[in-house]
């Protein structure tokens, strides 16, 4: 009896399986290859920072022994490296938290408002974006020595946000555009100013675009390295990107990769750790508007 009850779906097994073309696979070796290829670079950092200083340069996949030399030695009081984190917390938190203000309240006018020239306007926000970095760092130089802010937070915020706020006021702004005006007028009906509408309506709705701004906003701002090492000189101010790469060894010739490779590691952990916990409205984020 029990033959008889299992043996229907394994035909339909079988005949599925017969059905399926020979490269059914092909999919699935293709995006195991590219998990590998990106993974890979991230994996080797890994082992790179538990081997020891005699096997750095090792070509086994697996360190062995394991050592964690390299993360005490990262955290050594002379290489600064905690200091350096708590900085790069502190210019990436401030430039999230004055990019979603400036952006969203930017890409809601831009959604919302009627004037001339305003695709214009939209326009030359994603321009702004396109410069190079580095094409922008000797007038920056002189603006911020002129204005003393060299060897301050500020002059690592400004930059980062001007870098960050075409892209949060393109990605809001399209947001923005999906939502229907009949929220904002229901809610005025009832009593809202357009202030408390926005607020209490339009802004909850938006929450997905809003974290994925923020996360991708923090991601920039926490990885930055060129502004960050030329405008701070002052080891107290430096972001853990900057004070990762000098590093020095125990003596002149001593090149501290493994010590370099357990910075990396430390410094990537808090963006892993932040893409897992909002994940969920992350995709959220990226995928709303794209089926109506």
């Amino acid at each position: 009896m029990t033959t008889t009850l299992d043996a229907p779906p394994r035909a339909a097994a079988a005949a599925l399986g017969k059905g399926r073309p020979w490269y059914w696979w092909a999919p699935y070796a293709g995006i195991g290859a590219i998990v590998l290829y990106c993974l890979s670079p991230f994996y080797w950092m890994l082992v790179s920072s538990l081997r020891r200083s005699n096997d750095i340069f090792s070509d086994a996949p697996v360190p062995s022994p394991f050592s964690l030399d390299n993360y005490g030695a990262a955290f050594s009081e002379d290489n600064g490296f905690l200091r350096a984190l708590l900085n790069s917390f502190l210019v990436a938190g401030i430039t999230t938290v004055l990019v979603l203000l400036i952006g969203t309240l930017t890409a809601y006018a831009l959604a919302r408002l009627d004037f001339k020239f305003k695709n214009l306007v939209l326009g030359i926000v994603m321009i702004t974006s396109m410069f190079p970095t580095i094409s922008l760092l000797v007038p920056l130089l002189e603006l911020f020595s002129s204005i003393g802010w060299i060897n301050t937070y500020q002059a690592m915020i400004v930059p980062s946000m001007s870098f960050a706020l075409p892209l949060a006021v393109w990605n809001l702004t399209a947001f923005f555009r999906q939502m229907p005006t009949e929220l904002e007028e229901a809610a005025q009906i009832d009593g809202c100013t357009p202030a408390q509408a926005f607020r209490k309506v339009i802004l909850p709705l938006a929450a997905p675009g809003v974290f994925t701004t923020a996360i991708i906003t923090f991601i920039a701002a926490w990885n930055e390295f060129i502004i960050a090492l030329s405008v701070v000189n002052e080891k107290s101010l430096k972001t853990a990107p900057v004070i990762s790469s000098q590093f020095t060894g125990t003596t002149d010739f001593d090149a501290p990769f493994g010590t370099q490779m357990a910075a990396g590691v430390i410094v990537t952990i808090p963006l892993v750790i932040l893409v897992l916990l909002f994940q969920r409205r992350i995709v959220a984020g990226l995928t709303a508007g794209g089926v109506k």
